[in-house]
């Protein structure tokens, strides 16, 4: 039975992406800041026979870290660790010139620096796995530049390459950094609360990042909707 540890697994894309692979028979290891909407999705999730662990946390934290992996480990191992949670820096956005410092350290401790120390604390699991994998959730906001997604695009920007090397140094594993394009969620909702435009549901662009996993192509980085949409 393949192993999954799924950051910001409650809501959004990481909901959807875990009912996906607990559909697919894979067990998970899921992470979310709320206790209570974690518990609900594990819930929700061992109705398809997956073993769940739902462990409520802070990734900025090490110990939770920890707990994460040696949660997995009691399951068998690694195979797949997914880092989707992500702090905006800002909620609204603003532009650079009035992004609190301290928002903009919260998102690269959340959207980097946690997501490598999840990747350390994992690596010999996944080395171990034979089909070890990383995905990194990125945006496009790290390779376009948008007015008030500085903050945030300059994280997701880091993460990329972060990716790009572990890819080079880690040539057994597949490390992905996958863009899943606009998504109606409450992070994309808190960023710019007054845009009404109409998005994609996150199970719309999960095929995408399924299809990787069924494919496994060389590490580097992909658009979840251009994934989904050259099936």
């Amino acid at each position: 039975m393949s192993v999954a540890v799924i950051t910001g697994a409650s809501k959004g894309l990481g909901r959807a992406l875990a009912g996906a692979l607990a559909a697919r028979g894979w067990d998970l290891v899921l992470d979310a800041r709320g206790a209570g909407a974690l518990r609900e999705v594990a819930e929700e999730l061992e109705k398809y026979g997956a073993r769940v662990a739902a462990l409520p946390g802070d990734v900025t934290d090490a110990g939770h870290r920890a707990d994460l992996v040696a949660a997995a480990a009691r399951f068998g191992g690694v195979d797949l660790v997914v880092s989707n949670a992500s702090a905006l820096g800002a909620e609204p956005l603003v532009r650079l010139d009035a992004l609190p410092l301290e928002g903009l350290r919260r998102a690269l401790e959340v959207n980097v620096v946690a997501a490598l120390g999840l990747v350390q604390e994992a690596l010999p699991l996944l080395r171990a796995s034979g089909i070890g994998t990383v995905i990194a959730v990125s945006s496009d906001a790290a390779a376009e530049a948008y007015e008030t997604w500085g903050g945030y695009g300059a994280s997701k920007a880091a993460l990329d390459h972060l990716v790009a090397v572990l890819g080079e140094e880690e040539p057994g594993l597949r490390v992905w950094a996958v863009d899943p394009g606009d998504m109606a969620t409450e992070l994309c909702a808190a960023a710019v609360p007054d845009d009404e435009e109409p998005r994609p549901d996150p199970a719309d662009v999960v095929p995408g990042f399924l299809r990787l996993l069924d494919e496994r192509p060389v590490s580097g980085r992909y658009t979840a909707p251009a994934l989904v949409e050259g099936r």
